[in-house]
């Protein structure tokens, strides 16, 4: 049973059926899923939740599909980790890890928006759908139509990470590299999915795909044991997983599943790519595009789709918008590896960077809960560390050449 009353504008409200489409024809302003939360909250309990299997479906109520899902039953669910020896450095008493790098079946959160996207597309009678991506997207849709038996076409900036160029070759999908960079592969991919009327999942399909990232604020809350995170820090790219996060907690305070929403959000972009916390800092409710500059590959979205409802939450929510160097990153990658054995790729840097700066800004307070973001694998982006982390010590298979190299090693 669906629980989705339609789409509506986010500008103007007007409303429309569910249909494959993400514009207002009136305003030009974004559409949204809109849900009949008053039925829901009769039929989804803790128990309920409680009773299903460990993926993000056991929130399928909130999801935005007239069926089951056919694509990515087993994505989510992910680890939210308690972070004490990072903790320890950072300063601070209560601090979590939510770890998507470990996300099935491409370790990362896209697996998510991409699940509830392809499932959508089938149940609007799609068979080939594509994207346009920095990376994570692209391996997510091309694994998960490969899965679904749909044909699939990608386009990606043609400078990615060998990583993310593999990932998604692998799955014999049509991968486009585009002399450019994302903003303009997206505005190719708009035209595309015009003239072929192929889903694209964050084109025309996007109103469905961005519902997705809810379910990584579902399992924080329930991993918290029924209560947001005092503070949560999210990467921003076109903006949307940071809106779709503060929405998620607003629907599980109007469900009675949290006794209130308490969560402050912080926006955390890198200093080579950062339209919207520049706003965020300046005090605009507008941002301006930007020229990607940096090594974070998949947040290097220079004219965000969701920048504007991104600095809202930020401002509604009581949170702050920040953003770090390219230094930063990389430093931030091998600060959450050496503490906690996380590797996450250059996004994770951004996050934990950010997250670093606000708490020596006093921004984020040291005695109350704050939870990041990990958005993907540091398998995917491992060139930016080459020759950051050290060498290899190299003996002959010898125990008087180790033990002669343990003694200057000052052991």
């Amino acid at each position: 049973m669906s629980f989705v009353k339609g789409l509506q504008c986010r500008e103007c409200k007007h409303g429309y059926e569910v249909a494959p489409i993400h514009v207002c024809e009136f305003c030009f302003g974004p559409l949204e899923v809109v849900y009949d939360y008053e039925a829901i909250s009769k039929v989804l309990t803790k128990e309920k939740i409680l009773s299903r299997p460990p993926n993000m479906w056991r929130y399928q109520e909130l999801m935005p599909l007239d069926q089951e899902p056919t694509v990515g039953r087993e994505v989510g669910y992910t680890p939210l980790i308690r972070a004490d020896r990072l903790a320890k450095v950072l300063g601070v008493k209560e601090l979590y890890i939510k770890n998507d790098a470990v996300n099935y079946p491409t370790l990362s959160f896209k697996d998510r928006v991409v699940s509830v996207a392809i499932s959508k597309a089938k149940e609007f009678g799609f068979k080939t759908v594509g994207c346009a991506s920095t990376g994570n997207l692209a391996n997510s849709v091309a694994a998960n139509a490969a899965s679904a038996g749909l044909e699939s076409f990608i386009f990606i900036p043609h400078d990615l990470e060998q990583g993310k160029v593999l990932g998604t070759l692998v799955f014999k999908t049509n991968l486009i590299g585009i002399k450019g960079n994302y903003d303009e592969v997206n505005r190719l991919c708009s035209e595309i999915a015009a003239k072929y009327q192929w889903a694209f999942v964050n084109i025309n399909i996007r109103p469905f795909y961005a519902e997705g990232s809810k379910a990584m604020a579902y399992e924080i809350v329930e991993q918290l044991g029924w209560k947001t995170p005092q503070h949560i820090i999210s990467p921003m790219a076109g903006g949307s997983l940071i809106t779709k996060l503060w929405k998620a907690f607003k629907e599980m305070e109007t469900l009675g599943l949290i006794k209130k929403n308490t969560a402050r959000v912080y926006g955390a972009q890198a200093t080579g790519c950062s339209p919207i916390t520049t706003a965020v800092k300046k005090g605009s409710e507008l941002f301006e595009p930007q020229r990607p500059n940096t090594i974070c590959k998949s947040l290097a979205i220079g004219n965000p789709a969701d920048g504007f409802y991104a600095a809202r939450v930020m401002r509604d929510s009581g949170g702050w918008g920040e953003d770090v160097s390219d230094e930063e990153i990389i430093e931030a990658m091998k600060l959450l590896a050496s503490t906690e054995g996380i590797f996450a790729e250059t996004a994770g840097g951004v996050t934990l960077g950010v997250a670093k700066k606000l708490i020596e800004q006093g921004r984020l307070p040291k005695d109350e809960s704050i939870v990041l973001c990990i958005t993907g694998n540091g398998l995917k982006t491992q060139e930016v560390l080459l020759g950051k982390c050290g060498e290899p010590q190299i003996i002959e298979a010898k125990i008087r050449q180790f033990d002669e190299l343990y003694e200057k090693m000052g052991a």
